[in-house]
C-alpha cells in the first residue's frame, strides 16, 4: 500500500514536447520567480500590484501560474523589483529576478 507520497513524477517524453505542457512550465517558472522575489523583498501582493500598476487579482493570478510570461509583463515586473531578469530554460529555476549590483 502506498504511503500517499510521490517521490518522483515521471513525465512521458511525448508530453514534454506538447506545447500546452511547455506553456504550463513557463507559467510555473514565472510564478515561482515572482513569488520568490516578492517574498525576499517582504512585499505583500498589494505592494507588488501597486508597484507594477497591475491589480491585486492579476498579481495573484501570476503567482498561481495563471498568466503567460510575456516580455512586456516580465519587463514590468523587473522594473517593479528593480531587478535584472534571467531566463534560461535549461536552468532551474528557469526564470529569476536578481537584484542589481550595488
Amino acid at each position: 500500500m502506498s504511503g500517499g507520497y510521490h517521490t518522483r513524477w515521471v513525465v512521458p517524453p511525448e508530453h514534454r514536447e506538447d506545447e500546452e505542457y511547455r506553456a504550463a512550465g513557463r507559467r510555473m517558472a514565472l510564478a515561482e520567480a515572482v513569488h520568490a522575489r516578492r517574498s525576499a523583498l517582504g512585499w505583500t501582493l498589494a505592494e507588488l500590484a501597486e508597484r507594477t500598476g497591475l491589480d491585486e487579482e492579476t498579481v495573484e493570478s501570476i503567482e498561481e501560474s495563471g498568466v503567460d510570461p510575456t516580455l512586456p509583463l516580465i519587463e514590468r515586473l523587473a522594473a517593479a523589483f528593480d531587478s535584472a531578469v534571467r531566463i534560461d530554460p535549461a536552468a532551474e529555476p528557469a526564470i529569476t529576478f536578481e537584484a542589481h549590483a550595488a
